[in-house]
């Protein structure tokens, strides 16, 4: 069975969520959003508390709330950090996108794998599906967990919103391409959780959603 925290970070109000293993201990980090070092702190000692195993880092997309935090967790837990091929334009631009909203950060290091269509790992046990849902970013991955009924949606499919097609690689059609063809086709109790925001479901974005 997975267990999962969400913390809410910086002025962004970014969701980083850390998912685990109840039964191994093993873990995984999406999108580390830690900006100060309170929220550094945060975040460690509930993994410490937990006794969690951080195995993976995850990006969904590279925009800079959702990559706050990568330099943080690649090296105090040494984990395998993933991140989209397509947005690496992005990642290796941090620095100019916090200069446009006037922070300092921690440069993030490089991806040790990239992730470059829709693959599939085993958490020990659990499948991890990666679905290839780009259109707010060039190259961003929702990441769906089928046997917990739970998808990670990044900034692509909110409660009641779709992700930003006004900023860079931003593009509308492909947006509601992913949603409709990889997100709105995942079973309607899928639970959604999202970057930003509460969690939903795709029964309900599909009843209620007013972008849909």
């Amino acid at each position: 069975m997975i267990k999962i925290k969400k913390f809410i970070f910086s002025p962004f109000q970014e969701n980083t969520y850390v998912f685990w293993n109840e039964k191994t201990k093993t873990a995984a980090i999406i999108d580390p959003g830690c900006l100060e070092r309170r929220e550094e702190e945060e975040l460690a000692k509930f993994i410490e508390d937990e006794e969690l195993q951080i195995r993976y880092l995850f990006n969904t997309h590279c925009h800079i709330d959702h990559i706050f935090g990568n330099a943080f967790v690649k090296l105090k837990y040494e984990c395998v950090f993933y991140a989209p091929e397509k947005d690496l334009e992005l990642l290796n631009n941090m620095e100019a996108q916090a200069g446009a909203f006037g922070v300092k950060v921690k440069l993030s290091p490089k991806p040790d794998k990239l992730i470059t269509g829709e693959f599939e790992l085993d958490f020990d046990g659990i499948p991890v599906k990666f679905l290839f849902t780009p259109g707010h970013t060039p190259g961003e991955f929702s990441i769906y967990l089928p046997t917990e009924n739970i998808c990670f949606t990044g900034d692509v499919l909110f409660r009641e919103g779709i992700g930003r097609t006004d900023l860079w690689g931003g593009n509308y059609s492909v947006l509601m391409d992913s949603i409709n063809n990889k997100l709105l086709t995942l079973p309607g109790e899928t639970k959604i959780l999202p970057g930003h925001g509460e969690e939903s479901t795709i029964k309900y974005e599909k009843e209620n959603n007013p972008f849909l």
